[in-house]
């Protein structure tokens, strides 16, 4: 197979899955395209219906059996196995550690005390909040690890994540316009128009590395990665071509299906992509960490980079709640609501319904594959792992 028709094969799946919706929404918006698509940052058109009782109990279900999967892995077939030896680390914390745990604190008073006398530049402060948690928790990772993080091996490709992320988020908020406006920025008007795109293109460079360090900083506990080894194999994941392409029609119905009836499946905007792009990476024959250790019996990469963005997730919440309550004014223009149906109850302190976060964990698995693609599709390393200690 040439190299065109290789790339091709790697770019046509994912045409179509944002003509998918486009091709649906034809048919089914009076102007052909839903309101408000096109408005960026998205606004929020028409309120979800708040909470149904049944449709609640089944996300509680399934969510609790999330929670059992990691409390008591061997209830669902993961014997666990004998954790790696840990070498002792010798390595000091760097000098990022520091410099980014004094950005993100600096960054982090800002975005909630809102001084008056700094308002100029709050609306500025989210990006580098994250970028300072970034370098903080990539240092921890590099003083745990014997000297071996992200940054230190690959700091060329922590860039390259930046840029991915970018076009990754950018796509998901293409999605959103079809999902209801599940979630929307209310706080167009703390800066220019012009300055607000800047800013949120800026702000979705920081969502796929933080990801990454953080599913690091789990590998740095072999105990935690051996719990989660020696599970059921998930062979038919050997069949790679016809698996592929059995993901991609599920991938592609649940998107079609999302702008159909998206208070029904309004959750299909985080699985939809996740399982097109497994299934582009499947019957392209490539090969990833995920997929190959699931085939093994070891979900440890699973399960961990799912953990990785879940916990990620609670600090985003966090930070982003914390920008809105309880002063005024708002100056956080990144600052995001949700417009979840059925389910958008139990807030602790946090804009996310309780059983919203378990959106993150899909979400997860899809920015690892979506890193790979795009690694197989421009041709850099798309290896994540730093871990010395095998895991």
């Amino acid at each position: 197979m040439s190299s065109n028709s290789s790339k091709w094969s790697l770019i046509w799946p994912v045409l179509l899955l944002a003509a998918v919706p486009l091709a649906v929404g034809y048919f089914i918006y009076p102007n052909h395209l839903p309101p408000g698509f096109g408005e960026f940052p998205p606004q929020l058109v028409t309120a979800a219906p708040k909470f149904n009782k049944t449709y609640f109990i089944i996300i509680a279900v399934l969510a609790s059996l999330v929670v059992l999967l990691y409390a008591f892995p061997k209830l669902f077939g993961l014997k666990g196995g004998e954790p790696q030896p840990k070498v002792p680390s010798t390595a000091s914390y760097p000098s990022w550690f520091y410099v980014g745990g004094v950005l993100m604190v600096i960054s982090w008073y800002l975005m909630w005390a809102r001084p008056a006398a700094l308002s100029s530049i709050v609306p500025y402060v989210f990006s580098p909040l994250w970028w300072g948690f970034i370098l903080l928790l990539d240092g921890i990772v590099y003083k745990r690890n014997n000297g071996a993080s992200f940054i230190s091996i690959r700091p060329k490709l922590m860039v390259v994540c930046a840029l991915v992320s970018l076009l990754g988020w950018l796509f998901f908020e293409f999605f959103d316009y079809f999902a209801g406006m599940s979630w929307y920025y209310p706080n167009m008007e703390v800066i220019s128009h012009k300055m607000t795109v800047l800013v949120f293109l800026v702000a979705y460079t920081t969502v796929w590395p933080a990801v990454f360090v953080w599913y690091n900083f789990l590998t740095t506990f072999p105990g935690l990665v051996a719990r989660y080894e020696n599970g059921p194999k998930w062979t038919f994941l050997s069949n790679t071509k016809k698996t592929g392409i059995i993901f991609l029609v599920l991938g592609y119905l649940m998107m079609a299906g999302l702008v159909k009836w998206p208070l029904l499946l309004y959750w299909a905007v985080w699985i939809g992509p996740t399982f097109v792009f497994i299934g582009i990476l499947l019957m392209c024959n490539i090969g990833t960490p995920m997929t190959d250790n699931l085939i093994k019996g070891n979900w440890a990469p699973a399960l961990l980079v799912m953990l990785a963005c879940i916990l990620n997730g609670f600090i985003w919440e966090f930070w982003n709640h914390g920008s809105a309550v309880p002063l005024e004014p708002v100056m956080n223009p990144n600052f995001w609501k949700y417009n979840i149906p059925y389910v958008n109850v139990i807030h602790i302190f946090s804009e996310m319904p309780l059983l919203g976060y378990f959106g993150y964990m899909p979400f997860g698995i899809l920015v690892w594959q979506f890193y790979i693609w795009a690694g197989k599709l421009c041709g850099f390393d798309a290896d994540i792992s730093v871990n010395k200690n095998g895991s």
